[in-house]
């Protein structure tokens, strides 16, 4: 299998579906509850550049540097959030996950859980990757602390990693699963997943 190929993954309370413009309005309503694109430590589009975010990850997908997702509600079959594969090395058997956000009102659920366990699935056991890795802004608290509840491991900072749109230059923590760690990991989110959706 192609590992820059669009595929779609499906879940219990989610489906990962390869990203299309039709999510659009979907997405924008996402990225309005909370408000999102207000953070100052995370890059969420905001409701106006929603457009431009679709096509620039759809560009990067046709150049072959990045494959993106838009998270659907099984429940409502909305659009509730974004993630992507990036940095994909098949030669090296390695990619990252990220750019992840999800509405407000669906953080702190079983949504994350279950999209990293679909996407963890699909990057071992069907792509065979030996590592996957993650990275957050130091200062983006709660996504620390969702990586490593998944079971990541932390590799380090990398300082001044990233200048935000509001002009702050922000450190980055990385994180990494190994295939080695995958039958753990997987019991992990599988065993959380066994706890009714919030």
């Amino acid at each position: 299998m192609s590992w820059k190929k669009p595929v779609t993954l499906n879940g219990k309370y989610i489906a990962l579906v390869p990203l299309s413009m039709e999510h659009c309005t979907d997405l924008i309503a996402a990225t309005k509850d909370g408000e999102l694109w207000k953070l100052w430590y995370a890059t969420v589009p905001s409701p106006e550049g929603m457009m431009a975010e679709i096509q620039h990850r759809l560009d990067s997908q046709d150049k072959g540097t990045l494959l993106p997702w838009t998270v659907i509600d099984n429940r409502t079959n909305l659009a509730i959030g974004m993630t992507t594969y990036l940095k994909v090395s098949e030669a090296d058997r390695r990619l990252d996950i990220g750019w992840t956000w999800y509405r407000r009102s669906a953080q702190m659920t079983s949504v994350n859980t279950e999209c990293k366990l679909l996407l963890l699935k699909h990057a071992f056991e069907t792509l065979k990757c030996v590592a996957v890795g993650f990275g957050a802004n130091f200062f983006n608290n709660n996504s620390r602390r969702a990586i490593e509840r998944l079971g990541a491991k932390f590799d380090g900072i990398i300082r001044n990693k990233r200048i935000m749109p509001n002009g702050a230059v922000c450190d980055f923590c990385l994180y990494s699963i190994i295939d080695s760690e995958w039958k753990t990991v997987k019991l992990n989110l599988e065993s959380k997943l066994l706890k009714p959706m919030t």
